[in-house]
């Protein structure tokens, strides 16, 4: 299917300028792409200027969320290409993400072909320092305009994209949710939909006036066992073995952490996937056992964790970063930036499309 190429948008990016402070995802490109389906059947794709979307009041993601979107980084090279990281990993999961909520898939050439325009198009506005990308948001959302509660007949699938630095430096801190729950097995845990960020932002809140960054989310099923941050991965070094809780229908299949654990096992690392109850790992922090933990996502790639609040008392790792997270975020940033072999075929080099 071929891509229809706005004459604006070109002319949009000749024009862009862009600026010094970039941040995580406050600037964005000054272009999109946009496929529309209607009962099933989808459109040509096409790149057009960044603008406000125009959606019907009645519009069914307003009213029953149904929207579901991704995260992805396009990289610059040594050589000034352009490569995307495991971008099919993105269109599965988006694939899979629509069906849980009744939505038509965006094909996956089509996907592909979203994120692959943006990118070559976007090419100059990929930063070139280590740990920043052009940062892409894959989204769909149903727009047919009826107040029933029933699928949407159309939808709409947008490409944006922002030059980004890192989203979160230094260490972090975590907060352990004991009363909330944002996801549970047999909802949406395991789909990137809004609607579990969403569940996220009232205890972010709280957390925040503590001093803490995040909230380290647990099981709902048990209230003991450790799931995930609002929007990262969890891992920790416990002893000799690199622990994660195993995906178990509340978590989300990161890409980032199926590639630390293929990383690492390759580093030599035991890596164990399996539950990690919360009163054991505070106990395992506190006596030196667990020594390291880190977050991990698209956004962030590597966070360590400094310190992690429960109930009025705080546990302080005692290593943050340490040496396996600073040796796994190396080796991840060395394959995505081109600095070293890409011997697991994750990065797709793309023709950049110069926009000057």
């Amino acid at each position: 299917m071929s891509i229809s190429i706005d004459p604006d948008a070109v002319s949009s990016l000749h024009r862009y300028k862009m600026p010094r402070k970039l941040g995580f995802g406050r600037v964005l490109a000054p272009v999109m792409f946009r496929a529309i389906c209607q009962d099933g059947c989808w459109s040509r794709g096409e790149l057009v200027p960044y603008t406000a979307i125009s959606l019907d009041p009645a519009a069914k993601v307003l009213h029953y969320a149904q929207s579901c979107f991704e995260g992805m980084k396009a990289y610059r090279t040594p050589d000034d290409g352009v490569a995307l990281f495991r971008p099919e990993k993105n269109a599965a999961r988006m694939t899979y993400s629509a069906k849980r909520l009744c939505m038509s898939p965006v094909p996956e050439p089509l996907f592909l072909d979203g994120v692959r325009t943006i990118a070559s198009y976007c090419a100059n506005l990929v930063p070139g320092n280590s740990g920043e990308s052009l940062y892409l948001r894959p989204f769909l959302m149903g727009t047919q305009a009826d107040l029933t509660v029933s699928t949407s007949a159309s939808y709409a699938f947008y490409v944006i994209a922002s030059p980004s630095e890192a989203y979160h430096s230094g260490n972090m801190r975590l907060w352990v949710e004991r009363d909330d729950t944002r996801a549970v097995v047999g909802g949406t845990g395991d789909a990137k939909v809004g609607g579990n960020y969403a569940a996220s932002l009232l205890s972010t809140g709280r957390l925040r006036e503590r001093g803490y960054d995040q909230s380290l989310w647990l099981n709902p099923a048990n209230r003991s066992s450790v799931d995930e941050l609002s929007g990262m991965n969890f891992f920790a070094v416990i002893g000799d073995a690199l622990y994660t809780p195993a995906l178990n229908g509340s978590i989300l299949q990161g890409i980032t952490r199926d590639s630390l654990i293929e990383l690492a096992r390759d580093q030599g690392h035991l890596v164990v996937e399996g539950e990690i109850h919360i009163n054991e790992l505070l106990k395992q922090v506190d006596s030196g056992v667990c020594p390291e933990a880190f977050a991990c996502g698209t956004a962030a790639i590597i966070s360590p964790i400094s310190v992690i609040g429960d109930a009025g008392s705080s546990y302080r790792l005692s290593k943050a970063p340490g040496s396996v997270a600073q040796s796994l975020r190396q080796a991840l940033l060395d394959i995505q930036e081109g600095r070293t072999e890409d011997r697991y075929g994750w990065m797709q080099p793309l023709e950049a499309i110069r926009s000057s």
